[in-house]
């Protein structure tokens, strides 16, 4: 199934700015701890020097910490270490959030645009998908092409196989209709036997050969006898999309081609 370039940068953005954010507070408790460390360590010199005495061409050191001040000293240095770990610890497990809530965010937001039957857009996606399509060819100034498919007689196969094998049917479709066009291309499922594709950099013609490729797979698809006694067919349907106009109109002049060619298929 294809997924819209726009859609994709937005969540990649999204987690990239969050992730960054995450980032520049790690970068800031490291500089706190090597701020305090060069602190802690000019302090520690300063206590020395005072005992520091020339004698013979070496330096002797002497310094004398009460038993309290250097525990004080070394409770202290022991809770800003956990307090930095704990800090750290908390930054990773922030960051496993941002991406696995933003990875869960995005598989419900495509499964509320994708029909769980036959795993391509449903009819709720459509007008934005359309949109962003249409808004992408009118600025490069690319063709477009819409597809409508529709099966002939389905009712038939629900009657004589049951709706298990309508929903079969369905699903193999729509996986015939995805192998016999590109992954720039989008399937939708428009309604329970009626399919629409949107043919991006693609005219009338460029459709054509799409819509004759898919004839030739539900003829071997046919041949493999899956349902014995019955002869899938799809009356297909065709039309350009011209700048300026809407979505309907394109969709009523597929559909209107669509109708034509189901004329002189079996009707159901």
């Amino acid at each position: 199934m294809a997924k819209t370039q726009g859609q994709s940068e937005s969540v990649i953005a999204r987690v990239s700015q969050e992730l960054a954010a995450l980032e520049r507070r790690d970068w800031q408790l490291w500089l706190i701890v090597a701020g305090t460390g060069i602190v802690a360590g000019a302090a520690f010199l300063a206590l020395l020097y005072p005992a520091a005495i020339l004698h013979q061409g070496t330096v002797h050191l002497e310094l004398i910490v009460s038993r309290e001040a250097f525990v004080g000293l070394a409770a202290l240095m022991i809770l800003f270490n956990t307090y930095m770990i704990t800090r750290r610890l908390e930054l990773r497990r922030m960051r496993e959030e941002v991406i696995s809530t933003s990875i869960q965010n995005e598989l419900v937001r495509l499964q509320s645009f994708t029909d769980p039957l036959t795993e391509v857009y449903n009819r709720r996606s459509l007008d934005d998908m359309a949109a962003r399509f249409m808004a992408r060819a009118r600025r490069l100034g690319k063709p477009l092409t819409f597809l409508v498919a529709d099966a002939d007689n389905f009712k038939e196969v629900n009657t004589r196989f049951g709706h298990l094998t309508g929903d079969f049917v369905i699903a193999e479709i729509a996986a015939m209709l995805q192998g016999a066009v590109r992954g720039s291309d989008a399937v939708v499922r428009f309604g329970g036997d009626e399919f629409l594709v949107i043919l991006s950099d693609a005219a009338l013609a460029g459709a054509t050969v799409a819509a004759q490729r898919l004839e030739k797979t539900v003829e071997e698809w046919n041949k493999a006898g899956h349902l014995a006694g019955f002869q899938l067919s799809l009356s297909i349907g065709l039309a350009e999309w011209s700048t300026g106009q809407t979505l309907d109109q394109v969709l009523t002049e597929a559909d209107r081609q669509m109708y034509a060619a189901k004329e002189v298929h079996p009707q159901g």
